[in-house]
């Protein structure tokens, strides 16, 4: 079923009408909306939708609008008949209860053909209060939040109402609602009217109309009935009901204009990170105008007026599933509501904080849970930054110093870093210069690659085998590489540990050290991303040659140093010391479940002294990076000498909103991870059989730790086998955790100046065979990737999978 756009269309104006609480007269205020649209806008269609309505059906919402109208079409969804909260009354029914993509779908579907009837209005009544929930638990303001309708808040005139009209539209605002006007019954004993017209004015700039209240009920059903008639008749003339839909037309209008010229004025003004501007015009700028979930609500230009009828019944917004993971950043989706409350509780309680010498609550609880969920036995200090960059300069700084102390050198020694060839630790100065001469950095004025950058083998599907490729320079001393019937089998490091290619790999690293050692070249770090190179290809790492790599410089003081008296750490502090160079992870893209497991590291089976963790830390809300360190490395700079110190931070260190987020997002990744949540990949996806996974769930619990389950991707197993025999096109491909790369084949070249990825990516911008949605995808080069969220469904994963599929045929 394909995802729902937000509801945006450029002749039928659609408004949400919601109620502070229930009682609060929404219905009367929506049938007054819909009589005074239909008396001012002659010749156009006004309708009512009703999602879901509870009670007798003699007594429902959609009766009194037929009742009270004129010319209004008006429909309920779903209607139950026990007068309850929709989430009871669909409990107690005999009917289905619809999930809320169901019901998300019905809502657009008849919206559509209302769009396709001509221009005019249509309002959507909601139940009960904001969070009142719908048929399948989930409150309103949640529920319907990704139509991004903008809304009409009903206040509440009553005692209390204040307060009640006020959170009511605090809840909407966290959850990006619109709500362009407050309308409420002016009740002349409380006057909460006077009190929030000056509040919503003054705080939020959101007018407030004001209504008679209706005339009481009366106990004959004919007189009341009569009265309401001249009521609704009376309300078609009030001035303030038309201020608040010439208000309501202005602000759709205004919306539309907005979308249409973003891109046009962003061309002119706005410098693009990694984007060659004369490569780009205002019609590659994609314009987004919400997000949700998994997708950005997208803007479709339109050349046509609105008296051209096809396209002023056209939907102006898309679902564009973002997949890149808003570069790497996404795991629980675009708005997540748990995500938003915790920022603002955080902002709320403290905004920022001066952190040097001093603690709060968000800081140290993200502290806890990291080192906890690391299971690294290694770290026991946390230091925080605002990005992925700082992060890695920061942790080159700590290892570097706790190099040269621990060898000697001084501080005019001049020290590189180990690492491989296409790695890419962040744009900064520092960071940069962690990485070989590449495209990223070859013309940046003082770039200075400081270091030795092994080649390795790499693995991807190829044929339905998983090949471990050796480059050709390499074969000589690796061998010819080697083929797995599964990726289990890739990740068996410490099987393949006792195989010859394990010896190849030792004496070729050591090789090489020894070479380097008699050039004079000294070294303060080996630096790696575990598993995967993001940036500089998507490129999957043989494992087994990260883990010989990382074994072989802990064992080999002696390389990096001819001073035996200070080669060694110390033998007290139960192996936790670092040994030969301080190993560092840059794990900001493959860390914290992106790969499947909470550490990328757990797939080599060692422990780094240093790691870096940014992207995924806040699920994607706010920056913020965190680089935790062994005690040892923080030792080295504790002295009785402040410029010792790590002389490192920015002002907004370990600021509390970032930390609080960053605290929630752990914890629902971890629930997730413990509940099963992405069982069903494993299983259904074809990586592991139910009772492996049994047998694995028990050696986790068994052990204490996460990582005893092996190797999966939320991209199904035949998915990946079939395009591994796509050999015309495709070169290899690889799936690990949420992400998906296809290497492409290519007549220009491998690596980030290629374009052979373009085609694939343009076919998934234009979207399914209806249009309806479309995939926002990016590229490295010749490589294609796609990054699911750790909240992607099966069914939306499945429909990805189709759309590439018909690509690649195509």
């Amino acid at each position: 079923m394909p995802p729902v756009g937000a509801q945006l269309w450029r002749a039928l104006r659609v408004h949400q009408v919601y109620g502070a609480n229930t009682e609060v007269g929404k219905t009367i205020l929506t049938t007054v909306l819909c009589n005074s649209a239909a008396k001012n806008w002659t010749g156009e269609q006004v309708s009512y939708l009703k999602p879901v309505s509870t009670g007798p059906q003699n007594e429902a919402d959609d009766r009194h609008i037929e009742t009270y109208t004129s010319n209004v079409k008006n429909e309920t969804l779903f209607q139950y008949e026990i007068p309850a909260s929709p989430h009871s009354a669909a409990a107690a029914s005999s009917k289905p209860t619809p999930t809320d993509h169901e019901l998300l779908t019905k809502i657009n579907d008849h919206i559509s053909h209302r769009a396709h009837q001509g221009p005019g209005w249509l309002f959507l009544e909601t139940a009960g209060g904001v969070h009142s929930p719908g048929p399948s638990g989930t409150t309103q303001a949640d529920l319907y939040a990704p139509l991004r309708m903008p809304v009409v808040l009903v206040g509440d005139s009553k005692l209390g109402g204040i307060s009640q009209t006020i959170s009511a539209f605090e809840s909407l605002r966290l959850r990006g609602y619109d709500v362009e006007s407050v309308l409420l019954f002016r009740d002349d004993v409380y006057e909460n009217y006077l009190y929030l017209t000056d509040y919503f004015g003054d705080q939020h700039g959101v007018p407030v109309g004001t209504v008679a209240l209706p005339p009481h009920r009366h106990e004959s059903q004919a007189s009341d009935r009569n009265n309401m008639i001249k009521y609704y008749g009376d309300m078609r003339d009030e001035p303030s009901v038309r201020d608040v839909l010439v208000r309501l037309d202005k602000r759709h209008q205004s919306r539309i204009s907005r979308l249409g010229e973003m891109s046009t004025k962003a061309h002119r003004h706005i410098w693009y990170p990694f984007t060659q501007h004369k490569m780009v015009t205002p019609d590659s700028i994609t314009a987004i105008d919400s997000a949700y979930g998994d997708h950005f609500q997208t803007f479709k230009p339109q050349s046509a007026s609105p008296s051209e009828g096809a396209a002023a019944a056209s939907p102006l917004l898309q679902p564009s599933f973002d997949g890149s993971a808003s570069w790497w950043t996404q795991g629980l989706g675009h708005a997540n509501p748990k995500l938003t409350l915790a920022a603002a509780y955080a902002a709320g309680r403290y905004g920022h904080v001066m952190f040097a010498e001093a603690v709060h609550e968000p800081a140290l609880a993200l502290t806890e849970s990291l080192l906890s969920g690391m299971e690294n036995p290694r770290m026991e200090r946390v230091f925080f930054s605002d990005n992925g960059s700082t992060g890695c300069e920061v942790a080159v700084k700590m290892a570097l110093r706790a190099s040269r102390v621990r060898y000697g050198w001084g501080t005019d020694a001049k020290l590189g870093v180990l690492g491989l060839k296409g790695s890419y630790h962040g744009d900064t100065i520092g960071a940069m210069d962690c990485a070989e001469p590449c495209t990223f950095n070859e013309k940046v004025e003082w770039y200075e690659g400081k270091g030795f950058w092994f080649d390795y083998p790499t693995v991807n599907c190829v044929e339905g085998k998983w090949v471990v490729d050796v480059p050709e320079g390499l074969k000589a001393d690796l061998g010819n590489g080697e083929s797995f019937s599964s990726l289990a089998g890739v990740f068996d490091v410490k099987a393949r540990e006792q195989v010859e290619t394990c010896r190849k790999y030792e004496k070729y690293i050591e090789q090489t050290l020894a070479q380097l050692q008699k050039q004079g070249r000294k070294f303060g770090a080996l630096m790696m991303e575990p598993v995967v190179l993001g940036a500089g290809g998507m490129l999957f790492v043989d494992p087994l040659f990260q883990r010989t790599l990382v074994n072989v410089v802990r064992r080999s003081p002696h390389l990096f140093s001819t001073s035996e008296s200070t080669a060694h750490p110390s033998s007290s502090d139960n192996g936790k010391s670092w040994a030969g160079l301080p190993v560092v992870f840059d794990e900001v893209f493959t860390g914290l479940y992106r790969l499947g497991r909470y550490t990328p590291s757990s797939f080599l089976g060692v422990h780094p002294d240093v790691s870096v963790h940014a992207k995924l830390l806040t699920g994607g809300l706010v920056p913020l990076c965190t680089t935790l360190a062994s005690e040892s490395i923080f030792e080295t700079f504790t002295s009785d000498d402040k410029s010792d110190a790590l002389l490192h931070g920015h002002s907004y260190t370990a600021h509390p909103v970032g930390c609080q987020v960053a605290v929630e997002s752990l914890q629902e990744m971890e629930k997730m991870d413990r509940s099963g949540s992405w069982d069903a990949f494993k299983t259904d996806g074809g990586w592991i059989t139910k009772e492996e996974l049994t047998h694995q769930r028990d050696g986790s619990r068994s052990s204490g730790s996460s990582t005893s389950h092996g190797p999966w991707s939320v991209w199904s197993y035949p998915f990946i086998d079939s395009l591994s025999h796509q050999s015309a096109r495709v070169s290899g491909v690889w799936a690990l955790g949420s992400v998906l790369a296809i290497s492409l084949r290519s007549d220009d070249g491998v690596g980030y100046k290629s374009t052979a990825a373009l085609a694939l990516q343009a076919r998934l911008r234009s979207g399914d065979a209806d249009g309806r949605w479309n995939v926002h995808a990016r590229v490295l080069g010749n490589v294609f990737y796609i990054m699911a969220g750790q909240k992607t469904t099966r069914a939306a994963i499945g429909e990805i999978e189709a759309l590439v599929q018909e690509a690649l045929a195509a």
